[in-house]
């Protein structure tokens, strides 16, 4: 949907904490909060509508020149499981099966009828606190593969019983994953809660 520039990096690269960054890695996915940039393409919000989605970045052959006035900002996220632990939910269009089974795992969990709008204000609550990423805390044992926990100010992938480091270009780190104690984790509760009964997020290769 979107070619890359090959210039300078834009900030339009998003991290697990849903910070919008510069840098080189493009990633898996393509995503928007609404106008988030000016005339010069510099970021001036961090978001402007509840809506936060995560898209194909290849869709009915659809091109986009990245950051045009007035038009929507176009994000770029590592993987889907970046996606999530940044607070966006899959775009009802470009990936409408994805949407929805999202859609269902979310009925079945919280009751239906579950609309987006209706999903969109639950998640909204539950990744700011204010205007900073909220975070909630949970036991290590219970959180499934693919959500984002932050320990000493770097964002970790669960995954398969170790922790994966996030990097704008793939997972470069791993570590144990801990038996006990708590982890700030940083996907919305919600999100979480899909991923435990049976949500697929796709993960960067890098992985393993």
């Amino acid at each position: 949907m979107s070619r890359s520039t090959r210039s300078r990096p834009l900030q339009n690269r998003v991290t697990p904490f849903g910070e919008l960054v510069a840098v080189r890695g493009r990633g898996l996915l393509m995503g928007n909060r609404g106008v988030l940039h000016d005339g010069e393409r510099r970021i001036v919000r961090p978001w402007q509508v509840r809506r936060w989605i995560a898209c194909l970045t290849d869709f009915r052959g659809r091109y986009r020149a990245v950051m045009q006035p007035r038009r929507y900002t176009e994000l770029f996220f590592l993987d889907e499981a970046t996606a999530f632990a940044a607070g966006h939910r899959p775009c009802a269009e470009c990936r409408h099966a994805d949407y929805r089974r999202f859609r269902g795992l979310w009925e079945a969990r919280y009751g239906a009828p579950a609309s987006a709008d209706a999903m969109d204000r639950v998640l909204h609550a539950e990744r700011l606190e204010g205007r900073q990423k909220r975070t909630h805390a949970a036991r290590f044992a219970g959180l499934p593969d693919g959500a984002y926990v932050a320990l000493e100010g770097t964002a970790w992938l669960v995954c398969r019983g170790e922790l994966h480091a996030w990097g704008d270009a793939g997972y470069a780190r791993r570590r144990r994953r801990p038996r006990n104690g708590d982890a700030d984790v940083l996907t919305p509760p919600s999100i979480v809660a899909l991923l435990a009964a049976g949500l697929p997020v796709a993960v960067h290769p890098s992985a393993g």
